[in-house]
């Protein structure tokens, strides 16, 4: 069966069809390409996407991860295609990514979702220090925030949503326990939507080290910035936005300018969500308790502590979890349609 997916080459040879015609800050990377042919080493891009992007419509990126290792089947594939739904419903083409046999993928079809979700934890997180290893052994990665922001930037998809982004843990000045997340903020240019940072965390020392990397934070219709699932976290955000248009305004100036890194537009839980958060928030110290005692370290702490979380609330946790992902894909869509209508406008400002 021809694969009629499309392909970004990292090399000199560029495909006769460049979007040169196209307003190049709308158009996805000059290296995209639609070929077809060959799958190993490329990025193969959905026809959806592709087209999408040719023409400086809204596509909004997605991780994998949450399918893969935040919740099981068939529930993660049902939560995986509600939020590409609300995406497409709210004018925005999905692009769920993922490493399919050492082939990454932007935007996956309905039966390589079913897949993934049906493969589980057997498919590897696959963060930014994960993909060569990923593509060259051929296996199968579900990528977490730092390498679905970089398949993203190469394609030029620049609003990215997803749940809750990692951050440093607690006692990390001792343990030095940063997500990587964090660094692939400061140096890629894609604007991630999410529910602040996981409450797990330590979310002062968060916000630190994103002001070091030069990441720009906000927060959307509040000046507090959430704590996934609470609405705040007792800390105050430098920039607030009320609207999908500003935050269009400020994703644009943020590439005009070329800073070269990302930015975090931090979403509050739906309040009828929040109403559990005390009680998560009880789960959640438990928990942290279990994993130090137990020696839960590293890239296996956090789905450790979602996992018990959510054992001891009873579900309510994941219940909070799916509800925040859909409402940061309603909010994302609408971003990433203002941010696409923005761009195409004749009369749009340099800056």
């Amino acid at each position: 069966m021809e694969d009629t997916g499309h392909k970004l080459r990292n090399g000199p040879m560029m495909s006769s069809m460049s979007f040169r015609s196209q307003n190049t800050r709308n158009s996805p990377s000059s290296l995209l390409r639609q070929d077809g042919k060959e799958c190993s080493r490329l990025l193969k891009v959905a026809p959806n996407v592709y087209h999408a992007l040719k023409h400086g419509n809204a596509v909004v990126a997605l991780e994998s991860t949450i399918i893969s290792h935040g919740m099981p089947y068939p529930q993660n594939l049902e939560t995986a295609k509600e939020v590409e739904a609300i995406v497409k419903q709210n004018g925005a083409i999905p692009a769920t990514i993922a490493v399919l046999d050492g082939v990454p993928c932007i935007g996956l079809d309905d039966e390589q979702l079913e897949r993934l979700a049906k493969l589980g934890s057997n498919v590897r997180k696959t963060a930014r220090r994960d993909i060569p290893h990923v593509i060259a052994a051929h296996e199968n990665g579900a990528t977490t925030v730092s390498a679905t922001m970089f398949f993203a930037s190469k394609v030029g998809i620049p609003v990215f949503v997803t749940g809750g982004i990692g951050g440093v843990h607690r006692h990390g000045e001792q343990t030095m326990d940063i997500s990587s997340d964090l660094t692939e903020l400061g140096r890629t240019p894609v604007a991630v939507i999410s529910a602040g940072v996981k409450s797990i965390l330590d979310i002062p020392k968060t916000l630190e080290y994103l002001e070091t990397q030069g990441v720009t934070v906000a927060a959307y219709r509040t000046n507090d910035f959430p704590a996934f699932f609470t609405e705040s976290s007792g800390c105050q955000v430098p920039c607030r936005l009320d609207s999908p248009e500003e935050c269009a305004r400020l994703i644009n100036a943020n590439l005009n300018v070329r800073l070269g890194s990302g930015m975090l537009i931090a979403v509050p839980i739906p309040k009828e969500h929040a109403a559990y958060g005390h009680f998560i928030e009880s789960a959640i110290t438990r928990a942290l308790k279990e994993a130090n005692d137990k020696q839960v370290t590293g890239n296996a702490a956090t789905p450790f502590l979602l996992s018990r979380v959510n054992e001891l609330t009873g579900g309510a946790s994941l219940a909070a979890n799916i509800a925040l992902v859909k409402n940061n894909a309603y909010i994302g869509a609408k971003i990433a349609v203002a941010l696409a209508s923005l761009r195409r406008s004749p009369l749009r400002s340099a800056i």
